[in-house]
């Protein structure tokens, strides 16, 4: 029966898909007009308060935007999405951030929002204010906890292009925002030699973009304050290029000087290309500047400058060029091949570039030359070499160590050292792969085993130097993570692996793992006795297991050998072993041909004694069942091996029978 008019209950229904879209457009366009009523009316008639526009752009990131705090509680009210994102990863708080609006910034936080929540390049809020100046915001996001050395996060894909790493003094310094600079490092103390993913410095953001008076002022201001508080000069750019030449390229012959008074600047360093600041200087035709670096010493026979000087028609450029004896040195490029697979391009651009030289080494510390952090590229007298750069105070003490490690044979070997400007430069055979590098090289079987050997062989050596600590606790010495690192292949950061990611089926996961617990824990064993650990034995476990069964089968009372709870501090891990091993070997071993029947019992030396007996009266018919002796019982009995092994060491009667080595070893 149908119901009258006037009883029946309305239903709202939804808008169409095409009517939707119109209402969440016009739902964006109130928004950006800051109609608060026609906001409420599109929201009422079914307008999607998380709905998207161009760019992924929702209602509350253009309220945020349009910095008006009411539109930003009414759509918050009303069910608005704080961590909504734009196609950039961008979020209402981090759009906050660009505007600079605290009261919305507390407002968004007080919702939930992160303080350091970042987009997909890694911008956060935070940076985001100090990008566009924003200098209350800075403080406010400061004083809520924003983290302010923190580096730009991005994707792993980016990061391997150098990208990002940058912290919001770079974007302050970059954008020439000094009153925000000096906030930054004065009030919130911001590190000014944190480098990004290009090897760059706060000094070298500074002298970067500078396309104004206005924004030139400021950058000569930010540079003269960083220098102040201790900003590293030698920095370089993504081009090789100093300071120095960054200022050259300014032309600003007050920067040229002020880094000219600094004894750590090299006025000959070049960059990628090969140009010295004078070079650049000529090429500008800036006199002035050319001059100050003439009367410090830059050296005047390095590239054609006084071809460059009458190609500028700059008379008074070249009348400059050889009142400083510029003259020109043709250069002879010679077939050079380098020994070095990897590095083979890198090494022939650096032989063929201009460097000066530090003694007898050829290096360029930037990011192209770069091997890992404070390690670069060489030529040591045409030799290939790793060049590790360090303060002399530093490298004088290191230096030392490697001399004394000279006569190691598993520890790293100095080649040559070269001293100058305050700096070490440690010169070190080439290597082809780091550790990382090594474990996570797809080609071929990677030998874990011998890797860790070698480790611990090399860490033998330094004890015996008197280097490093016997003891092994993790607080001394972090070996037993080292090796976690090794046996998981590199997968993970080294401070970040942790027991859990080794892999569980593995045929040596049970030793494996004894052997981090103990290198983790003090042991009295120390590298010497670690060094024979079960983990070492490769394909020797089983003729281990045998081994014990013939050194103890004689022994009247043997279970006891396993069973004093003051001896074993673990418990047999298979108590109900003969239910798990195959029935046609137990039936085949409890019933030989040609011998007396045996029933085995669940003690671990029937075990052992089982073992033994198959292995020295091989059944053809077990054989083509379970096929390799040592794989089955090493599979289907993993702990045992660790088991028998941890409980002789630790029985002072027979702990002598613990100490098996690898005959291959």
């Amino acid at each position: 029966m149908e119901l009258p008019a006037h009883n029946q209950k309305k239903v709202s229904t939804p808008p169409s898909t095409k009517a939707a879209e119109i209402l969440n457009s016009e739902l964006n366009v109130a928004v950006k007009n800051r109609d608060k009523k026609a906001v409420l009316e599109l929201l009422e008639q079914g307008a999607d308060v998380n709905s998207k526009v161009n760019s992924g752009w929702t209602p509350l990131q253009t309220a945020v935007q349009a910095g008006q705090e009411d539109l930003v509680r009414l759509l918050l009210d009303r069910g608005a999405s704080l961590h909504a994102r734009k196609d950039n990863g961008g979020t209402a708080f981090t759009e906050a951030g660009i505007v600079g609006n605290v009261e919305i910034l507390q407002l968004l936080l007080e919702r939930g929002s992160d303080i350091n929540d970042h987009d997909i390049n890694g911008f956060t809020a935070f940076m985001e204010a100090a990008w566009y100046g924003k200098e209350e915001a800075l403080r406010f996001l400061y004083s809520r906890g924003a983290e302010v050395n923190l580096r730009r996060e991005t994707s792993e894909e980016k990061a391997k292009l150098h990208k990002g790493g940058a912290t919001a003094l770079m974007d302050a310094c970059r954008e020439c925002h000094f009153s925000a600079v000096k906030i930054l490092v004065q009030e919130m103390r911001a590190d000014v030699n944190i480098r990004d993913n290009r090897d760059r410095n706060a000094l070298i953001h500074a002298l970067k973009k500078v396309s104004s008076k206005e924004r030139y002022d400021s950058a000569v201001s930010i540079v003269h304050f960083l220098l102040e508080h201790g900003v590293d000069v030698k920095s370089k750019d993504e081009c090789g290029k100093s300071a120095l030449i960054l200022a050259v390229e300014m032309e600003s012959p007050e920067l040229v000087a002020a880094f000219l008074e600094k004894d750590e600047i090299d006025i000959d360093d070049a960059d990628e290309e090969g140009n010295t600041a004078l070079m650049v200087a000529v090429e500008k035709g800036n006199c002035k500047i050319a001059k100050l670096l003439c009367e410090k010493g830059a050296r005047t026979d390095r590239g054609n400058l006084l071809e460059v000087a009458r190609r500028n028609r700059s008379l008074d450029m070249e009348n400059l060029l050889r009142e400083h004896r510029a003259t020109f040195v043709p250069e002879t490029p010679r077939a050079w091949e380098p020994n070095s697979k990897r590095w083979r391009a890198q090494l022939k651009k650096l032989d063929q570039m201009y460097r000066p030289m530090i003694g007898k080494l050829k290096t360029f510390p930037y990011i192209q030359q770069k091997i890992q952090d404070d390690i670069y590229l060489g030529l040591h007298g045409g030799t290939e070499v790793a060049v590790r750069i360090t303060l002399s105070a530093e490298g004088n003490k290191e230096k030392e160590f490697l001399e004394e490690c000279s006569h190691c044979e598993h520890l790293l070997k100095l080649f040559q050292s070269e001293k100058e400007k305050g700096c070490m430069y440690l010169c070190f055979p080439l290597w082809e792969k780091n550790l990382q590098e090594h474990l996570q090289d797809p080609e071929g079987q990677k030998d874990y085993k011998a890797a860790l050997k070698m480790i611990f062989r090399a860490l033998r050596e330094l004890h015996s130097l008197k280097f490093a600590h016997q003891d092994l606790q993790p607080g001394n010495f972090a070996l037993g993570t080292l090796v976690l690192y090794v046996l998981t292949g590199g997968r993970k950061p080294l401070q970040q692996v942790g027991i859990k990611d080794l892999a569980r089926n593995s045929p040596d996961y049970m030793e494996a793992l004894d052997l981090v617990q103990s290198l983790s824990s003090r042991d009295e064993r120390g590298l010497e006795g670690l060094s024979k650990h079960p983990y070492f034995w490769n394909n020797q476990r089983f003729n281990f297991l045998k081994a014990i069964w013939n050194a103890i089968k004689d022994y009247r009372n043997r279970e006891s050998i396993f069973q004093n709870p003051n001896v074993t501090r673990k418990t047999f891990p298979y108590p109900q072993w003969t239910k798990m091993i195959d029935k046609d070997i137990l039936l085949v071993m409890e019933n030989p041909r040609n011998a007396k029947q045996y029933k085995y019992k669940n003690y671990v030396t029937d075990l052992l004694r089982l073992m033994r007996n198959m292995d020295e009266h091989k059944d053809e018919g077990i054989s083509n069942k379970i096929g390799d002796y040592a794989e089955y019982f090493l599979k289907v009995f993993p702990k045992l091996t660790i088991y028998v092994y941890n409980s002789l060491r630790q029985n002072p009667t027979w702990s002598r029978l613990a100490d098996f080595q690898d005959p291959s070893l």
